[in-house]
């Protein structure tokens, strides 16, 4: 976590000195990933979705098209 007086500073700095700091944090963000992420490696995904209920949604569809 930032100290007070390390936000202080970053707030004091002006507009190119704060997109150096941002560009520099970003770069060292770059190289931990890097470090973490082994190439050729698989790593497993996230996701919100839920399929659960796509099973129902496909009998309601064959109903919906028998009717008509």
């Amino acid at each position: 976590m930032l100290s007070g007086d390390a936000i202080e500073l970053l707030r004091s700095l002006n507009h190119a000195d704060k997109l150096s700091a941002i560009q520099l944090l970003i770069s060292d963000l770059v190289k931990e990933e890097a470090d973490f992420l082994k190439s050729g490696l698989s790593y497993e995904s996230s996701s919100l979705y839920d399929d659960s209920g796509d099973s129902e949604l496909v009998e309601l569809a064959e109903i919906d098209d028998e009717r008509f």
